[in-house]
């Protein structure tokens, strides 16, 4: 009996814990407990406004949270930071803040979206400084953001395949090449690639990225940033043999896809 009812203890506490543990799905840190997250914004799109391109980052933390400093790291679509150094957020009160009560325990601040900047998705990463001193991440969220250029897709050109005819004995280095161009700027390219389809027709639709980076010695790029993406590949003895297609495609961060170009390569 006293199993029967320890057990059936065990389970209520269990019920418990979950009715009152919080959904908070952005929630990082949850080994302090001088602090609680309870809701961090933005988590929605963002379109870009002539007249207002601010943009409130805050988080909220319970009245028993015991905080020296909150701050964010952002992150944009291309995995770079947004800003050059991390953004303090402030429970002060102050509108240029975007903080609305002083001492509500919601930590805010304001950055400005600019009409060039990337579209896509931008994360949010929130850092704690508690009692104890120690800078923790607490906290992540995304937001969707559109800059309100018109879309279009990206358009590639002059591919280049050096050899595209080759007798293979041992490896061979093949160098590729093909040229971008985005109305809405190189930064809006996510990835350039091509598959290779061997000469039964058969592909294992594996995208090889070409890069855009000026590293000569790992994919041949000569200038980084001026549109001309370029890889290294190798072959050797064990391809087989026969006229392999070279399908070049690129995407943009809004999901669009480039034209297609088909190159030939003979090995022999």
């Amino acid at each position: 009996m006293k199993r029967i009812i320890t057990l059936l203890l065990v389970f209520l506490s269990f019920l418990l814990l979950i009715r009152c543990e919080k959904k908070f799905d952005s929630l990082i840190d949850t080994s302090n407990h001088s602090y609680q997250v309870l809701s961090v914004a933005p988590k929605d799109s963002i379109i870009y406004n002539i007249n207002d391109s601010s943009v409130v980052i805050k988080a909220q933390f319970s009245q028993s949270s015991k905080l020296n400093s909150v701050s964010v790291e952002i992150l944009n679509p291309s995995g770079k930071k947004y800003l050059s150094n991390s953004l303090s957020l402030f429970d002060n009160g102050k509108t240029e803040n975007g903080d609305l009560v002083a001492g509500d325990k919601i930590y805010s601040n304001k950055i400005f979206m600019k009409r060039n900047d990337l579209n896509g998705n931008y994360t949010v990463k929130y850092f704690v400084t508690d009692n104890i001193l120690s800078n923790r991440l607490a906290a992540q969220s995304t937001f969707n953001y559109r800059n309100g250029e018109t879309n279009l897709p990206p358009v590639i050109s002059d591919a280049f395949i050096d050899p595209d005819t080759l007798i293979v004995t041992t490896t061979t280095t093949i160098q590729t090449r093909i040229k971008v161009f985005d109305s809405n700027g190189l930064n809006d390219v996510k990835e350039v690639y091509f598959i290779v389809f061997r000469p039964d027709g058969t592909t294992n639709n594996i995208k090889t990225l070409l890069f855009d980076d000026g590293n000569v010695n790992d994919n041949g790029d000569l200038i980084a940033g001026d549109g001309i993406y370029s890889r290294k590949i190798q072959v050797n003895e064990t391809n087989t043999k026969g006229t392999y297609r070279f399908e070049f495609r690129a995407t943009d961060r809004g999901g669009l896809l480039s034209n297609i170009i088909n190159y030939s390569v003979l090995i022999q």
